[in-house]
This record gives C-alpha cells, sequence and structure tokens, in this order.
C-alpha cells in the first residue's frame, strides 16, 4: 500500500511477511520520500541486515527479540541466539476519521505464542514549504498473560546501546549526516542519550540533500537513541538504562513525529516548527 500526498507516494507499506525470520519479521514503511523523491529510509542494510526503514523494534521482549540480528548478553556479548519473535499485521484500514491508517499488530514469541497486540497508526500530513510529516503511534498491550518487561543490550551491560521502540533508519551516505538540536546541541554525542524537545539529522548528496526532525508528541520525552558515524538511525529508547515493566493487560502507548524535508535544512527555528504543528 502506498502513502500519498496531494497525489504525490511518499511512503509504501510493507507487511513484512517476506522478512528472514532471523530479522525478526514485522511490518514498516520503505521507501520513505521527501516530496521531490529523495529516499529517506533504509531497508536490510549491509551494515545491520535487520534494520527494516520505519517501524517499531524492540531488542527484548522477556527475552524475545523483535529487533533481529544478534542479541547482546552479559556472559558472551553480542551472540545469535534463536530468539527471534515475529510481528504479523492484519493489514491496513481507513481510521475512523479518515486521515489516519490503522494496523492490529500481533507481537508472537518464538514459540509462536502471542506475547502483545498493537494498534499502531500513521499518519501523513502537507507542511508549509518543501515538506510533509509522518506522525506515528503504537499502543501495545500485553496480552500474554503474565508480566513482562522491554529490555535492551544496555540493561544487559552494553553502556550507551539502550535502543529499542519506534526507529527510523535513514539511508547510509558518502559522509555521516549532520545531527542538530535545540540550545546549540550539534553532533551525536550531544544528542545521543538526551531528552532533547527534537533531533534532526541533515543527510543525502549534494543532487538529492534532506532533513528529517524527530519528536515525541503529547508530552512524553523518552531518551534518544541516536546514531550517525557508524550509520545514519534515530529513535526515541524504552528502556534506556533500566528495563520497561509491563504487566499483564497493561498497555504501552508511545508516538513519532517526523518532519521529511528537501535540502538540507540547519535553522533551529524552522526545525522546531516543522514539529511543532499539530497533527
Amino acid at each position: 500500500m502506498n502513502v500519498e500526498i496531494e497525489g504525490v507516494e511518499v511512503a509504501v507499506w510493507n507487511d513484512g511477511a517476506g522478512v528472514e525470520p532471523v530479522l525478526s519479521p514485522r511490518p514498516y514503511l520503505h521507501p520513505v520520500r521527501t516530496l521531490g523523491g529523495a529516499v529517506v529510509t533504509e531497508e536490510v542494510p549491509a551494515d545491520h541486515r535487520h534494520h527494516l526503514g520505519v517501524g517499531v523494534a524492540v531488542p527484548d521482549v522477556s527475552g524475545a527479540s523483535f529487533w533481529g540480528g544478534r542479541t547482546f548478553t552479559p556472559d558472551r556479548g553480542s551472540v545469535l541466539l534463536d530468539n527471534h519473535g515475529r510481528q504479523r499485521s492484519g493489514g491496513l484500514r481507513p481510521g475512523p476519521e479518515g486521515e489516519d491508517l490503522v494496523e492490529e499488530v500481533v507481537w508472537e514469541g518464538p514459540d509462536g505464542r502471542e506475547l502483545l497486540r498493537e494498534e499502531r497508526r500513521w499518519r501523513a500530513r502537507r507542511l508549509d514549504g518543501s515538506g510533509w510529516a509522518l506522525d506515528l503511534e503504537c499502543a501495545v498491550r500485553n496480552t500474554s498473560g503474565r508480566d513482562l518487561s522491554v529490555g535492551s543490550p544496555a540493561t544487559n551491560g552494553r553502556a550507551g546501546a539502550g535502543y529499542g521502540g519506534l526507529f527510523w533508519r535513514a539511508p547510509i551516505g558518502a559522509r555521516a549526516p549532520l545531527v542538530l538540536g535545540p540550545g546549540g546541541a550539534r553532533g551525536e554525542g550531544d544528542l545521543h542519550g538526551s531528552r532533547a524537545a527534537w533531533v534532526a539529522l541533515c543527510g543525502g548528496d549534494a543532487a538529492a540533500p534532506w532533513t528529517l526532525v524527530f519528536h515525541q508528541p503529547g508530552g512524553r520525552t523518552d531518551p534518544w537513541f541516536v546514531r550517525a558515524r557508524e550509520y545514519p538511525g534515530v529513535g526515541p529508547a524504552l528502556a534506556w538504562e533500566e528495563r520497561l515493566a509491563l504487566p499483564a493487560g497493561r498497555v504501552l502507548v508511545r508516538a513519532l513525529r517526523t518532519a521529511v524535508l528537501d535540502g538540507r535544512v540547519e535553522d533551529p527555528g524552522v526545525l522546531a516548527a516543522a514539529v511543532a504543528a499539530p497533527a
């Protein structure tokens, strides 16, 4: 299914059914494009084959990986385990107001049993100028009948690797993207692990530059996981330093707004305004 704005295709939804089991199959968006056509997502890249565009990926739900690839263990480091789960989508449908696209996603553990059931909402809208915004919201309910918890490599002992949650993998280029934030914050070191109001990546090449601005709407700001030098990727971290408890029946709600802009935009006022407009 394609996502369009004023007749321009800006994203393609994939149900993830054909993804290899070791990559933790899950629904995602790819390619995502600027209005000018620059691709701003990556799918199964050589550096991290388990990275799949834009979606929800969690490395540790009580031992089950919904991130894909290797798992960090306290005693052996990163190793490939037979612990990969799967997110099965029921397909996209229009929301009640016709503006959202909604899907029900069932999270199954390695044994095929349901652990979580999620309602995921996507909304694309035009921004002033040469940009558009994507709102992604997920409401994940623990349907396993037992208490669960969300972890990360950081909670298992790998400092600074608290990734997991809503995640955007951007394309790798000839040089690392510029990372910007409010208050003069600049670079991966300033923004990684911060609770900044927004984080921006400026990337692409001279022929097709792009800028992505990330914001967590709704008043909640989890620590940002930010990568630029090794690969470009951004997402709010559910378990930055400590495991996140998810009792039986409890619902976990998170949201990510991303402004997708043509060109290399470095003006902090413009960047903040791009994600400030209400959905």
